[in-house]
């Protein structure tokens, strides 16, 4: 699990947030260590139990109304319990400053307060999206990120199988290049993985008797993007006379990537085999499937029916003695 530092927090989103530091940088070198949020409206009243101080806390306009309202001493008291919890940083919005007696215990317990001059709502829903981003489940494949007709597809197989040649093919029949050899998943939703490149790499790739190349100064900005929905895997290996490979496509191969299913297409590779056409032909697959059509499971349908109609005529015929 990642950890970022409230000071790197701070550098880095103080713009995105409206962010101005109340108290001591002391406070600067705790960690947030998870993508929660609170509003600790019940802790400021004094019920502590079950309290997730390992949380961002926020405190709106009606907490910090709560807070002035209340005794010096009983501010005291209670903004100690808050800090001496732990709590890796404050935040509160619409520009408001706690009361001087706050920030002081805050600066006890080394914890810094932020004010933001953005709504509670506003502040709520770009922090939790950001720590969403910052905590996201997220790994490193060797493989080759392509966007086939607004459809990602993940090139993966074994180093030298092609890939790269084939997502250089596309890119010339105007498609788009995600990210080559290195990708970079992340999982931004329960049933949603997004791929992106090595920020190192960008958008250059490697051809294998010519060198490195950068896609985008070859083929301009619109043969790119920075990131895509990854919704099936091309799966590439040379062809094989042991294995048998799928014909009909009626039962479906599914992998998991990050805890999330998605289709895997197993191509055979061998000699005259148009890849790139191929690759079209299985996004547009993807989406009549997305869109509720199955050709294979038409086809099989209709089959099907057929062979049963030419059964039963086959059966009254025979028994036509006409």
């Amino acid at each position: 699990m990642p950890e970022l530092t409230v000071g790197k927090f701070f550098e880095d989103k103080k713009d995105v947030f409206d962010l101005t530091l109340l108290n001591s940088p002391a406070g600067l070198k705790k960690t947030i260590t998870n993508s929660e949020i609170h509003r600790p409206g019940l802790a400021l009243t004094g019920f502590f139990e079950r309290f997730p101080a390992k949380r961002a806390q926020i405190l709106g306009e009606t907490e910090m109304t709560y807070l002035n309202r209340l005794g010096k001493e009983m501010l005291i008291a209670t903004a100690d319990r808050l800090f001496a919890a732990n709590v890796p940083l404050l935040i509160t919005s619409k520009g408001i400053t706690p009361p001087l007696s706050f920030l002081s215990v805050a600066d006890k317990h080394e914890t810094a307060i932020f004010s933001s001059r953005l709504s509670t709502s506003e502040l709520t829903n770009r922090l939790s999206a950001v720590l969403d981003l910052i905590f996201a489940p997220s790994i490193m494949v060797h493989g080759t990120l392509v966007d086939v007709y607004g459809v990602g597809l993940l090139y993966t197989g074994k180093s030298g199988i092609g890939k790269s040649e084939i997502a250089l093919d596309l890119v010339e029949r105007g498609h788009r290049l995600v990210a080559d050899d290195v990708i970079k998943i992340i999982r931004k939703a329960p049933d949603l993985i997004v791929g992106t490149g090595a920020e190192l790499l960008g958008h250059h790739m490697e051809i294998r008797g010519i060198g490195i190349i950068d896609i985008e100064r070859l083929f301009g900005i619109r043969s790119i993007r920075l990131q895509k929905r990854i919704e099936v895997e091309v799966h590439l290996a040379e062809w094989s006379e042991t294995l048998d490979y799928e014909r009909l496509g009626i039962d479906d191969t599914m992998t998991t990537v990050l805890g999330v299913t998605i289709p895997q297409v197993n191509v055979p590779l061998s000699p005259g085999k148009n890849i790139t056409v191929i690759s079209e032909v299985i996004a547009m697959n993807h989406m009549l499937k997305v869109y509720g059509e199955n050709s294979a499971a038409d086809f099989s349908r209709k089959l099907a029916q057929r062979m049963q109609r030419q059964s039963m005529t086959k059966d009254y015929l025979e028994a036509d003695y006409e």
